[in-house]
């Protein structure tokens, strides 16, 4: 073996933030790569880009993140809608944003999953909308971070490509 590269089955070290877009929060979601396990963070509420932006930056500083993930929500049938594109544009501005590499993560029905837990927890239906963001992004991390021990590496790959990661957000 090769000074410097990993032992085979190892996984590389490092924090990894993901993010449950919303029009209205963001649920943030924290984990670490050798471990695998997903853990909620906080929702990030607000409308405006240069709040949300202030408050990732934020995390950022204070998780020194070596990657990001983003859901990327579907419909059932598998296919894109406006909110997929929306998206799309928040990874690609993170990206563009931070110099940090983004992966998408499936989320079809994170956000009705987080729900049900929360209830199942004992959650009344109040305090369970509060965390339902963060729980939700754990969710999607979860997913991604399973998707890497499935692929028995460990090593973070690149999100799929699609045509709305081609998209132009110099307008934004």
């Amino acid at each position: 073996m090769k000074l410097g590269m990993p032992e085979p089955g190892s996984r590389p070290a490092g924090t990894v933030l993901a993010f449950d877009f919303g029009e209205k929060r963001i649920g943030v979601a924290v984990g670490e790569l050798q471990l695998l396990q997903a853990h909620p963070l906080t929702t990030i509420h607000g409308e405006a880009n240069a709040e949300r932006f202030t408050a990732i930056a934020a995390l950022i500083q204070e998780w020194h993140p070596a990657s990001l993930v983003v859901g990327r929500p579907l419909s059932l049938d598998g296919t894109a809608h406006a909110m997929t594109a929306r998206c799309t544009r928040f990874a690609n501005q993170l990206r563009g944003r931070f110099g940090l590499s983004v992966d998408y993560a499936e989320e079809r029905l994170s956000s009705a999953e987080a729900a049900e837990r929360l209830l199942a927890a004992g959650h009344p239906p109040r305090s369970a909308r509060q965390h339902l963001d963060a729980i939700a992004a754990q969710l999607i991390l979860q997913s991604h971070f399973d998707g890497l021990a499935e692929q028995g590496h460990g090593h973070l790959s690149p999100g799929p490509e699609h045509p709305d990661d081609r998209e132009d957000d110099s307008r934004h």
